[in-house]
């Protein structure tokens, strides 16, 4: 089971940057942690998304 903020999520086996793209997500506009850890944007395309991990993706928004 992979739980992407805090859902159950079908994205076992994809990269982090294959999800984001899935999901319609902005890479420049996003932080991302898996397991506790802030994966750093260069190496969105090569960490894969397993079993067991836990993911939040962080959305940064502008305004004032």
């Amino acid at each position: 089971m992979l739980i992407i903020n805090g859902n159950n999520c079908d994205a076992i086996g994809m990269t982090i940057s294959e999800y984001l793209t899935k999901e319609n997500y902005d890479e420049k506009r996003v932080a991302v942690e898996r397991n506790g850890e802030i994966i750093p944007k260069p190496q969105y395309s090569a960490v894969i998304l397993n079993d067991g991990d836990t993911v939040e993706v962080i959305s940064f928004v502008g305004g004032g």
